[in-house]
């Protein structure tokens, strides 16, 4: 379609070298092709045209000191990409990695995952290309704290609403909300994913990863199974991994592998993930002290990864729970899923399959839920969080948590119901991506061009 080919042809000359960024924008609009064919308001109002540029980008250096006295120069970011429904909302994110490719393709696809919940929330996301792995409490803060010196000037509970993200906790949560309260004389909620102890909500933490499985399971509970019973491969050792193993045996499944940036740990019998919490969130160790309690696993250093994947996909498993980072389930990777009987690819982390797994798993027709629609119990959740603390109530444990299943059934049923309504029964990328993209267009129209 010309309109949607002309329009990433501009992208990629208005915004170059964001492979990423193009990435997410293709998969989006390439699946749009059907809306877009019977509707001229859309393209009459330029919508695609402005949904892939940000209303606003914020790009800002965050100077800081060591422990040692050194001065250290980072790059910060925030891109609010679009407050169609509500204000923006997305996490940030501290890991090397981090440019502004990566900040665009997640501040894009947090439109439509923010759309899918039904809250009134829209798409935003920042970080910085620090690494806080292996400094000190005192440097996290120093750091925290040079970053909300330039980006406290654009949040605040009814603009911009920021969370965390990889490298982003509840400590440095609470460290950015202390300079932002400190410089602007305000206690309200500019932030999610706060302490309990000020304002934070219960079951913020475990709500991606325990989101992820509740979704995973009415894909399977549609085909008139469940995740009783089934070995599953899960991918990371962060909020969202862990939690979705922890979800995953509540749900008589078992989770066997999980991973970190070092390697991929195995255990036929079953991960313990008490043990992988203490490791993680305590410690902070690596998986391969795992072995130290449990010498009947088995850790694969990234160095014996296989060239063409991830190692923690080559296991035999009935289930995939890719819950680390993007890309991170290649084309190989797919392939070798489905042959050894995989039925289920679950998206706990944002766009972890490459373009072209997405089409092996989407050919298999196994049962795949993208991202955007899969992982958006976090961001609901903030969502809650921020009901919360504007009405300055505090839910249950339970409260929240059954506003999160009913969130992901009505995520499941309207990404499912969609992709029937376009003659593709099954297909929750297309059916996730329209009726996300419907949602945020038809508020843009009737907002002007702004």
């Amino acid at each position: 379609m010309n309109y949607i080919h002309d329009t990433i042809a501009h992208l990629k000359q208005t915004s170059p070298a964001q492979c990423e960024f193009y990435q997410a924008v293709e998969e989006v609009l390439e699946s749009l092709e059907p809306i877009l064919e019977n509707s001229a308001d859309y393209q009459k109002n330029a919508i695609i045209q402005r949904l892939v540029e940000p209303e606003r980008q914020i790009m800002f250096r965050v100077p800081w000191v060591d422990d040692d006295g050194n001065i250290h120069v980072n790059k910060g970011y925030r891109i609010e990409f679009n407050s169609s429904l509500g204000p923006y909302k997305g996490g940030l994110r501290f890991h090397p990695s981090v440019n502004a490719s990566i900040i665009k393709f997640l501040g894009f696809e947090q439109i439509f995952k923010n759309a899918l919940t039904g809250l009134p929330i829209g798409g935003g996301k920042g970080g910085a290309n620090f690494d806080p792995k292996g400094r000190s409490d005192s440097e996290i803060m120093r750091f925290c704290q040079s970053f909300i010196n330039e980006l406290y000037r654009h949040i605040g509970p009814t603009t911009d609403v920021p969370a965390g993200d990889i490298g982003v906790g509840a400590r440095e949560i609470g460290y950015m909300f202390g300079q932002y309260k400190r410089l602007t004389g305000r206690y309200d909620g500019a932030f999610t994913g706060k302490s309990l102890l000020w304002g934070g909500s219960l079951a913020r933490k475990e709500a991606t990863g325990y989101g992820a499985v509740y979704f995973a399971n009415y894909m399977l509970q549609d085909n008139d199974d469940s995740l009783k019973g089934k070995r599953c491969l899960v991918s990371g050792a962060g909020n969202v991994a862990i939690y979705a193993m922890e979800k995953l045996y509540q749900l008589e499944a078992t989770p066997i592998t999980c991973s970190d940036s070092s390697g991929t740990l195995y255990h036929e019998s079953g991960i313990d993930v008490a043990l992988v919490k203490k490791l993680k969130e305590g410690a902070r160790e690596s998986l391969a002290v795992y072995l130290e309690t449990h010498s009947d696993a088995k850790y694969i250093a990234c160095a014996d990864y296989p060239s063409d994947g991830h190692a923690v996909w080559r296991f035999v498993a009935d289930a995939a729970f890719p819950c680390a980072t993007q890309n991170e389930l290649t084309e190989a990777d797919a392939r070798t899923l489905i042959s050894n009987g995989c039925i289920l690819v679950c998206e706990g982390a944002n766009m972890p399959s490459t373009k072209e797994a997405v089409d092996v798993l989407l050919a298999a027709k196994i049962a795949y839920g993208p991202g955007k629609a899969a992982n958006a119990g976090g961001v609901a959740t903030s969502q809650l969080e921020m009901a919360q603390n504007a009405s300055m109530q505090m839910w249950t444990f339970e409260e929240v948590d059954t506003k999160l299943q009913q969130i992901m059934k009505n995520i499941f049923d309207t990404a499912s119901n969609t992709a029937a309504e376009f003659d593709q029964p099954g297909n929750l990328v297309l059916g996730a991506n329209i009726a996300a993209f419907r949602r945020v267009a038809d508020a843009m129209i009737e907002q002007g061009v702004v």
